[in-house]
């Protein structure tokens, strides 16, 4: 009898990039930085569809989930190197600074999600001192 991961060339995928996947979906890749006035999060996400990208806000957590789509394997005979992943995906950033949730704005162009999130100024006033 014959095994049917035997046949599966992106079987191999699951043993060689292990480190790739979390649980049943892969993480891309995150940077988090500060501008002036925002967070801004750049997901890597090459070959995705913004149809397929989902974001929301959650107190501190910022949720990037979605999906890629699998490439045809049915005329690949032989892997040699694999790499890129597909299937669901998911990314959960810990945002450091207070936001405005309301100021939120995501951007997907050139395979890079970008998620902008506007920082929440400080309340500046002056008080003043009672007294004789």
């Amino acid at each position: 009898m014959s095994n049917p991961k035997r046949n599966d060339p992106f079987a191999e995928l699951y043993r060689e990039f292990p480190d790739r996947l979390h649980g049943d979906r892969w993480q891309p890749d995150v940077d988090v930085f500060e501008t002036e006035s925002d967070v801004v999060v750049r997901v890597e996400l090459a070959g995705v569809a913004s149809r397929d990208v989902r974001v929301s806000v959650d107190n501190d957590v910022l949720r990037i989930s979605g999906m890629r789509a699998a490439q045809d394997a049915s005329s690949v005979v032989r892997l040699h190197q694999m790499e890129i992943a597909s299937g669901p995906f998911e990314r959960r950033v810990r945002i450091p600074v207070a936001y405005q949730r309301d100021r939120v704005s995501a951007h997907l162009a050139d395979g890079v999600l970008t998620v902008h999130l506007a920082k929440r100024q400080p309340v500046r006033r002056k008080v003043e001192i009672q007294g004789g």
